[in-house]
């Protein structure tokens, strides 16, 4: 089986950046089959543009423009391109990185997709960083990265904890995001209260409802603005009233407008 060494990915990169025990790389999938293979480090995979699958051990993932993988070091896998134009982000971690800012590299373990709007939305603000490469910009990598790493052992550590609700009602935002809804609703579709919902959501999510269906609405605009010429058609294919809405809510979580997006995304 190929072990893959420290910014080694099959196909072309175009841009490396190597900094504190920190390897980010921009790559073009060229292949249509990669056999299993596994990296030494732990790594994040970022899919910008395209689609693939992936296999692992235990699951299969098809995955499509903005998805959000983990790896964790050693763990195989295999990918399947179609003959469309692919590209990732990815961010692969050191060991070096983890023992300066005192992480356990079992911190966070197995391969895994990541679906949770927020943590997908600290990726976008990593690349984002990356591509305006000003000053400062590695400081606000290291703090982003350690933000994710907080929040997926978080994550983690509550998974067997968490209520029936949570997991359907996460299912249904995902799928009803850009519709109207209304919490009645919900809490009778989750057949709970719509006072323990509006008190327990927060809990698990680590925002109110609103926040979190705005934060699902920009990660779709995310993957749309690469397509669409008009920021109005984007904002309503996402499910936001207006353009001026979408720009506000998109500046307020990318940390950029939609238009300087697009541009550092060519």
């Amino acid at each position: 089986m190929n072990t893959l060494r420290n910014g080694e990915f099959f196909g072309k990169t175009n841009e490396t950046l190597n900094f504190d025990g920190l390897t980010i790389t921009d790559t073009e999938y060229t292949h249509s089959f990669v056999d299993w293979h596994f990296h030494e480090n732990p790594y994040f995979t970022f899919l910008l543009q395209g689609n693939m699958k992936e296999g692992n051990k235990t699951e299969i993932y098809d995955c499509k423009a903005g998805t959000l993988l983990y790896h964790h070091w050693e763990d195989a896998h295999y990918n399947i391109k179609p003959d469309v134009f692919t590209r990732g982000f990815h961010l692969e971690i050191t060991e070096n990185w983890l023992e300066k800012f005192q992480i356990s590299k079992n911190k966070v373990e197995g391969s895994f997709n990541i679906k949770n709007p927020a943590l997908k939305l600290l990726i976008y603000q990593i690349f984002k960083e990356t591509k305006l490469n000003d000053s400062s910009f590695e400081l606000s990598v290291h703090q982003l990265l350690l933000n994710l790493f907080e929040q997926m052992s978080h994550q983690e550590k509550n998974i067997e904890k968490k209520p029936v609700w949570v997991k359907q009602i996460d299912e249904i935002l995902h799928e009803s995001f850009t519709e109207k809804l209304s919490l009645n609703e919900l809490s009778q579709n989750l057949n709970i209260h719509p006072i323990h919902l509006s008190r327990d959501f927060q809990k698990y999510f680590h925002c109110n409802l609103g926040e979190y269906i705005r934060k699902l609405k920009v990660e779709k605009s995310l993957t749309m603005l690469n397509h669409y010429e008009s920021l109005s058609e984007v904002a309503l294919e996402c499910g936001f009233s207006d353009q001026s809405h979408f720009i506000r809510c998109f500046k307020k979580n990318v940390g950029i407008t939609p238009l300087k997006y697009k541009q550092i995304l060519k």
